[in-house]
């Protein structure tokens, strides 16, 4: 294996100052509530909001600035979302079985946490996409409160009235005017106007990355993000152009996104390279995506398939695309990653908005332990037992036993209460 490009830093290293400013916003949104996250909206976004919560009338408002066929599409891209959580939640069963030993049942039942903050990224761009993608895949797995919030746009001074819409679509149940640290902490310890919630999910900056840290325990998270990125899979039988615009997809997102390239072809490096150049000047957000190349693309010359699998694997990547002669056979052999793209036809540009898998992935390598959201990250699988008095019987020789080496004596003397 052969680097021809490496980042210019791999390493992440903790910044001590973002973690001082975010647990005080964190603790004076606790201490002060709704009038902490008004002042802090003001000071980080330029808003000044004399309410946090969005009224059903400017949601409503929010449908006429928003192009027709971009409601269209956000309905399209809803009902394949919808349609996807929803085969995933059929083959989530309840369990009752009666065990092996006499007298004693087994089961879990599968229940949906009681309430959750979606977070929308605002930042650069408008993410509707990221709205649909939590709050659908949380009321289809039957979650009955789903707070949703996003950080105003400044050119409309509120909430992107297409994100708005998107929030609308996905049956959000509450629309909150708030973003950053500020919203996590609202979320988790609730305020005058907002009940916090159990689950927080979605992605955000880093502030948020670190608020979701800091809070982790208080109220639960659906993972802590990375800069997105995305490892390309290719042979010489791939077509360069969709290569290099698929590695620039990545790019455009922020000038910390990440591009790898893991090839068998010296000749298609050279192409993908060339194409690169042309694309960043033919795109307007090409001056981003130039920029999260040259600072974090990697490109890896490696020997053969089982090599470029090899590092794949080792490298966990968010999203995983295989553009090769063996597209099928490679795919089967990849086990790490959060979403898998295979194929020439099949960009990460689908699951990004409309083919119904969610966008909301495990970052950093931690898809060597974790998934993506989907319809159980929104539900508990709580156990329970039914034992009878012939069951408690067969069972308390081995409990009492194990309960006396462990030295748990009330443990041992439970039990026997009950069968001597």
């Amino acid at each position: 294996m052969k680097a021809l490009k490496t980042p210019k830093s791999s390493s992440i290293q903790q910044d001590h100052e973002l973690v001082e400013t975010v647990a005080g916003i964190v603790k004076k949104v606790q201490l002060e509530g709704d009038q902490a996250v008004m002042e802090l909206t003001k000071k980080f976004d330029g808003i000044d909001t004399g309410s946090i919560r969005v009224s059903s009338q400017e949601i409503k408002n929010a449908y006429n600035l928003v192009e027709k066929a971009t409601i269209e599409h956000l309905q399209y891209a809803a009902a394949q979302i919808k349609f996807f959580a929803e085969k995933q939640l059929e083959c989530l069963k309840p369990v009752e079985v009666a065990s092996n030993v006499a007298g004693v049942t087994l089961g879990h039942r599968l229940i949906p946490v009681k309430s959750c903050g979606a977070y929308i990224p605002g930042g650069r761009y408008p993410l509707p996409s990221s709205a649909l993608m939590s709050i659908i895949t949380a009321k289809v797995a039957g979650v009955k409160r789903v707070a949703a919030c996003c950080p105003p746009s400044r050119e409309h001074k509120a909430i992107h009235p297409a994100v708005l819409v998107a929030m609308d679509i996905a049956g959000a149940d509450e629309v909150y005017l708030m973003g950053g640290a500020q919203a996590i902490a609202a979320y988790t310890y609730g305020t005058q106007t907002i009940d916090k919630v159990d689950l927080i999910v979605g992605p955000g900056n880093k502030f948020v990355n670190e608020a979701k840290r800091q809070v982790m325990g208080a109220v639960g998270i659906d993972s802590l993000a990375g800069p997105s990125e995305v490892l390309i899979i290719a042979d010489e039988s791939a077509v360069p152009e969709y290569v290099a615009i698929d590695l620039l997809a990545q790019c455009e997102h922020d000038p910390s996104a990440r591009g790898i390239l893991v090839t068998t072809s010296e000749k298609l490096v050279a192409e993908v390279e060339a194409l690169l150049k042309q694309y960043v000047n033919m795109l307007p957000t090409g001056q981003t995506a130039a920029k999260a190349w040259e600072d974090n693309g990697h490109i890896l010359l490696v020997d053969d398939l089982e090599e470029a699998i090899a590092v794949a694997n080792e490298l966990a990547p968010e999203h995983l695309e295989v553009q090769t002669s063996k597209d099928d056979e490679v795919s089967k052999a990849l086990t790490n990653y959060g979403s898998l793209f295979i194929g020439k036809y099949t960009p990460v540009s689908f699951g990004d908005y409309v083919s119904g898998t969610n966008h909301i992935l495990p970052t950093a390598g931690t898809a060597k332990y974790s998934n993506g959201v989907w319809v159980g990250t929104f539900i508990k699988t709580s156990f329970y037992q039914k034992v009878s008095a012939e069951g408690a019987k067969n069972l308390s020789a081995a409990c009492m036993h194990l309960a006396s080496v462990e030295g748990l004596c009330a443990h041992q003397k439970s039990v026997a209460l009950r069968v001597e």
